[in-house]
């Protein structure tokens, strides 16, 4: 290719080098005579000065050109797929058309070509690139699974030369894309390598201060830690060789992502990662005895380091549902240091790091598969194919299609389920724009509330504010949550109109001049049939009981309250459906009275916040008509209030009845020795409190303990709290 003034000197070199490394590959990632007509065209579209360097002014060229590197190199796709991204810059630009492409270099590149195009107008469309959607509606537009391993090959291209940028705004969100999008992709589709690069560089660049403070303690530590791993393994080494087996054994420091990961989920130090590095004894097996040398291992390596039980994983007798099929064991190595080891076979090694695709050569799955992800992992094994053309086209869109991406007008992506209409996407959207819906225009055409929706539709939502939720709405959604809105509305519009009947008939009482009585008025109730309150109001109000009606049946039940007959009283679970119905008058009517002796009151405490006496508290009615008291920071209570406000009811404690409650409590803190008796002796040393249960796990060099106590209000719960945290090694306790 001819330098032009649009290239420096160093860009020219660099893009000569790369080509060389690429035409030495194979014939079949470049062929005699492509270099010539990439060089006409790639003259032509610099004489007439249509590319444009990016926001980091890179070459597009040379991003390109390196970029066909690690396509036909690091994933070892073939020539349509290099000579497509050597085009690529090309066509953005528009200095070449997919036609002349295709009559120059073959359908194959067009179509690849094409593919590429559709992902980029997919970008102009949404910048929720962070987000699952996006993710499973890229791979969807793509029309050959190689453009998606083009695109990944290009970030890792970009990643690579951004480092010295000064626009670090830009910077970022190209990190922020590489690792919520083609980190994951890469994962899946068993591009291990790749997907480290990217992780580490979006690291890099997101986190600079966190990933230099890692790498350097990794070089200052590289040569003990590395003495130390040929400590561990020559005496296993010559134990294993005593036995005959027929093995290597890898030894390797962790990614500094997957570190800093295990840093915010311990909450330590680099120093406080226990396991920088795994080592990994990978057995020449034949089949029928994998399992018995894996063991044969095991059983060597434990009678010359102390294991522990706690952290050993046997997915050999029952692998992962991924197939993944190894031993591991944690032991105490020397210098009394926790060490793991892994344990498999060169079949078993291949799974863990291609994932099903590696498990379909073996096992002989065929397709079948119905989530992108299985589908994403099986291309990895069709790219290790000769021709890998033909099994793209059968693994490309061959998931069963249930779900269909629809933009707003703004580009914002929703995912709904296939079949899906315009009102099952206003209330994704939101419940008032669910509410309000009168239809929707898609592609300037105005639809109904029934119209189903496609993938790639764009629609725009019409409302209407005198709309209002119809009983029919529950046989035109298709989604669980739309049709839970909509009964949740038309509860809501039910309780307004009982609240209006309600009003109108104590209007009513008051012109006829009959006094308001409750009693009187639940008799009444009964009389008519009703045992209901709610589902009395909800009948005056749609016109099926008329008003006349009960107001004459009152009249004649209307006496002194001690002298109705037995099923004229109200029970107080009746009192309470009829007060949790209806907006409530004064501060404090209707308030549950804990540990009061009501009869017929039945309420228990909810188990998910477990209240004690002092918690602020409130009632909820429960389907069966007792009533569950939750604390006011329940974690459930915004839900409960969200979705069946009108079933919550006041509540409050009457004094100390000497009744104890049971609380859960969560300890997290360094395993250390000792530290459980600490906490036990702790609680047994207090007077009103009691150890009902105990739980522990122990995991990464981490104590985690579920802790239920029997104590009788919030200042014992507040004093234990603070006495388990002095214990040495706790670094929390909460309650659930």
């Amino acid at each position: 290719m001819e330098v032009t003034k649009f290239f420096t000197e160093e860009e020219h070199v660099r893009i000569k080098a790369v080509q060389r490394e690429l035409f030495s590959l194979a014939e079949d990632v470049m062929r005699e005579g492509d270099e010539e007509k990439l060089s006409a065209y790639l003259q032509r579209a610099t004489e007439q000065g249509m590319l444009q360097r990016d926001v980091f002014g890179i070459n597009p060229i040379v991003k390109d050109t390196e970029t066909a590197l690690i396509v036909g190199q690091e994933i070892g796709l073939t020539r349509g797929s290099v000579v497509s991204v050597l085009l690529w810059s090309m066509v953005k630009s528009g200095a070449a058309s997919l036609e002349e492409i295709k009559k120059d270099f073959g359908e194959e590149v067009a179509k690849i070509l094409h593919g590429l195009m559709r992902i980029r107008e997919l970008y102009t469309k949404s910048a929720t690139v962070g987000s699952e959607n996006f993710r499973s509606l890229l791979v969807t537009f793509a029309e050959d699974m190689r453009v998606i391993l083009i695109m990944i090959a290009n970030r890792v291209c970009v990643m690579r030369q951004i480092k010295d940028t000064t626009n670090v705004e830009a910077q970022r969100k190209v990190a922020m894309e590489a690792a919520y999008l083609y980190a994951p992709l890469a994962h899946k589709l068993g591009l291990y390598k790749l997907k480290s690069e990217l992780e580490d560089l979006s690291l890099k660049y997101l986190e600079r201060d966190a990933y230099y403070h890692i790498k350097d303690k990794l070089n200052e530590t590289k040569r003990n830690r590395d003495a130390y791993i040929e400590r561990f393994l020559k005496p296993i080494d010559e134990k294993l060789k005593a036995a005959g087996l027929h093995y290597h054994m890898k030894g390797r420091t962790k990614s500094i992502h997957s570190i800093w990961q295990k840093m915010q989920k311990q909450h330590v130090d680099v120093d406080g990662v226990y396991d920088l590095f795994a080592i990994r004894i990978i057995l020449d097996s034949p089949p029928e005895r994998e399992k018995m040398e894996c063991w044969q291992v095991f059983s060597i390596i434990t009678d010359m380091y102390q294991s522990n039980p706690k952290r050993m994983r046997d997915w050999l007798s029952v692998p992962k549902s991924n197939g993944y099929e190894s031993l591991h064991i944690t032991v105490l190595g020397p210098e009394q240091k926790w060490v793991e080891v892994q344990i498999r076979t060169e079949r078993m090694d291949d799974i863990a790091e291609h994932g099903l695709a590696a498990h379909w050569r073996y096992k002989g799955i065929k397709g079948g598969q119905s989530s992108i992800e299985e589908w994403l992992a099986g291309v990895r094994s069709a790219l290790e194919t000769n021709d890998d053309a033909q099994l793209m086209d059968q693994f490309r869109l061959d998931l069963k299609e249930d779900e269909v991406f629809v933009f707003t007008p703004k580009g914002d992506i929703f995912k709904l389920p296939m079949g899906a209409t315009v009102l099952d996407f206003a209330y994704h959207i939101h419940s008032k724009v669910g509410n309000q819906c009168v239809g929707a225009r898609i592609g300037n055409k105005n639809v109904t509330i029934r119209q189903k929706l496609q993938s790639g539709d764009q629609v725009e939502i019409l409302t209407s504010s005198n709309q209002s939720p119809k009983q029919d709405w529950l046989n035109i959604v298709t989604t669980t949550r739309a049709r839970a809105k909509v009964r949740q509305s038309l509860k809501e519009m039910e309780s307004k109109q009982a609240l209006l009947a309600k009003e109108e008939l104590e209007r009513k009482m008051k012109n006829k001049k009959l006094d308001y009585e409750e009693p009187v008025l639940m008799h009444t109730m009964t009389k008519l049939g009703y045992k209901v309150v709610t589902d009395f109001y909800a009948a005056l109000a749609d016109g099926k009981l008329d008003t006349n009606t009960v107001l004459e049946t009152y009249a004649q039940l209307q006496k002194p309250s001690s002298n109705l007959p037995p099923e004229g009283r109200l029970s107080a679970d009746q009192f309470v459906m009829q007060d949790e119905a209806l907006p409530q008058r004064g501060s404090g009517e209707g308030a549950i009275v804990i540990d009061q002796n009501l009869k017929g009151l039945d309420f228990q405490m909810a188990k998910c916040c477990q209240p004690v006496y002092g918690d602020a508290v409130f009632g909820f009615v429960t389907s069966g008509g007792g009533i569950k008291i939750h604390r006011e920071d329940c974690p459930n209570a915004p839900q409960l209030r969200q979705r069946f406000g009108y079933r919550i009811v006041r509540a409050k404690w009457a004094g100390k009845q000497g009744s104890q409650y049971p609380v859960t409590l969560r300890v997290i803190g360094n395993d250390d020795i000792g530290i459980v008796s600490n906490i036990t002796n702790i609680i047994s040393k207090e007077e009103k409190i009691l150890l009902r249960s105990i739980s522990i796990d122990s995991h990464d060099g981490l104590f985690n303990g579920t802790l239920t106590v029997m104590l009788d209000d919030t200042s014992h719960l507040q004093q234990l709290i603070k006495k388990l945290k002095t214990v040495k090694g706790v670094k929390n306790v909460t309650r659930s």
